[in-house]
């Protein structure tokens, strides 16, 4: 299966987008399956950044540590899972729409399976994350949209 790439456009500055985006306590906030994050390590908004995803799928949570990779205000970032059997790879950006006001925010996500996981991605995982990711998008606009701090 290829790669999950999806956009939404928020009517807020970019700057506005990447700092709530970006920070990983606000997952569950705007993602439908994000339980918990709690921080494992590095500064916080900072490439190097270090955290625990909890998520609920199915009847179960699971844990994912990731790491934000690189950090590039207010563009692009990359999170990268580092353990486990499910290993997500995200890539964001956001761009600037109506000379700044507004922002488009592209989400390119895919997953690396080690171990049992060659067979959860393409079965269970693609599937459940493309279900979701729509919702989340719409979520992660109202809240913004709505006013949350950037």
């Amino acid at each position: 299966m290829s790669r999950i790439k999806a956009s939404v456009d928020i009517d807020r500055r970019p700057e506005d987008v990447y700092a709530y985006v970006t920070d990983p306590t606000h997952l569950p906030e705007w993602q439908e399956s994000a339980v918990k994050v709690s921080r494992m390590g590095g500064t916080p908004g900072a490439a190097g950044q270090k955290v625990k995803v909890t998520r609920h799928m199915g009847r179960r949570d699971f844990d994912t540590n990731v790491e934000l990779t690189a950090m590039d205000p207010p563009r692009s970032w990359h999170v990268h899972g580092t353990d486990g059997p499910v290993r997500p790879d995200m890539r964001g950006t956001i761009e600037p729409l109506d000379n700044g006001t507004r922002s488009r925010v592209t989400f390119d996500l895919d997953f690396e399976g080690h171990g049992i996981g060659k067979a959860l991605v393409p079965l269970v995982v693609k599937p459940a994350v493309r279900k979701e990711m729509a919702r989340d998008e719409q979520h992660l606009k109202e809240i913004l949209e709505r006013g949350a701090p950037g």
